[in-house]
């Protein structure tokens, strides 16, 4: 299907959590000279303009980014993410949010290198105007992330970031996302991969993060941000999830002192709070 637009969505709560991790992986990376490469399965359109009529028409932003980047009392681990966001509004208003690829663009250097991948035709033609200008670092393809990725592993800096981040629009991308990771740490076991996912009532993204977990590697870290409580008629998102395989082993700590900050932000109901289970190696 492609009908999803995550324009409709930028800057959520879901985004904030997912793009918060982002930087503190890819700064992670960055500690090491060594190039590293960032894969992204579902890439999006790369940026989106909140004035939009796809992001007005829910102005979800303003219960998540917009909560976060003016405040001067953001916890250390926070501050690289909401700064990176700031860089897209130098001008003092919140008119445009870099989704993931422009954000992990902020932390690419000469030697790494970007692989987007993204389906949907217009959204691949921003995402493709967007990098017009980086064709020696980024590559952008018109695909379906879930078979491309297996094409790029392992990549040939032995480094990398994976984004497995699909709308879940059907039942299948449930079972895929399971499959992709699957395939995936068969073919670079150190690679460090990133798998977000939503919190629903419905019984697949229940279980998808046991299903994760099930898949056996050695180090992983899974985090749950609740901002309300889950609808009684089991409709809507109240919460979303990260998965990561091979997280640095200082993300656990980290995420401890941002995360009860976050849920104070963010809340929108008394059911709001978060989870944190780890095993790292």
């Amino acid at each position: 299907m492609l009908s999803y637009r995550h324009a409709f969505h930028a800057g959520n709560h879901a985004d904030v959590l997912k793009h918060f991790l982002l930087v503190e992986l890819l700064d992670y990376l960055n500690r090491k000279d060594k190039p590293w490469w960032y894969i992204d399965t579902h890439a999006g359109a790369g940026c989106y303009a909140l004035d939009s009529e796809h992001a007005a028409k829910t102005a979800e932003h303003a219960a998540g980014i917009g909560r976060l980047w003016q405040r001067e009392d953001l916890p250390e681990a926070l501050r690289p993410y909401v700064e990176a966001v700031r860089q897209f509004n130098p001008h003092g208003g919140l008119t445009f949010y870099p989704g993931s690829p422009a954000l992990a663009m902020t932390r690419l250097r000469a030697q790494d290198r970007m692989r987007l991948f993204e389906l949907h035709p217009a959204d691949v033609e921003l995402l493709q105007k967007t990098f017009a200008g980086e064709q020696e670092r980024v590559a952008v393809r018109k695909a379906d992330g879930f078979s491309a990725l297996r094409s790029l592993l392992p990549p040939p800096s032995r480094r990398a970031l994976v984004l497995i981040d699909p709308p879940y629009e059907v039942k299948d991308d449930y079972r895929r996302t399971v499959d992709t990771l699957a395939d995936a740490l068969r073919r670079f076991p150190t690679g460090c991969f990133a798998v977000w996912y939503p919190m629903l009532a419905r019984p697949e993204a229940r279980q998808l993060p046991e299903r994760l977990a099930a898949l056996g590697a050695e180090s992983w870290l899974d985090v749950r941000l609740m901002v309300r409580t889950p609808p009684r008629d089991g409709f809507g998102m109240f919460g979303s999830g990260m998965f990561v395989v091979n997280p640095p082993w200082v993300l656990p700590e980290r995420l401890e002192a941002v995360m009860p900050w976050l849920v104070a932000r963010l809340a929108e109901d008394d059911g709001a709070g978060f989870d944190l289970e780890h095993h790292i190696e």
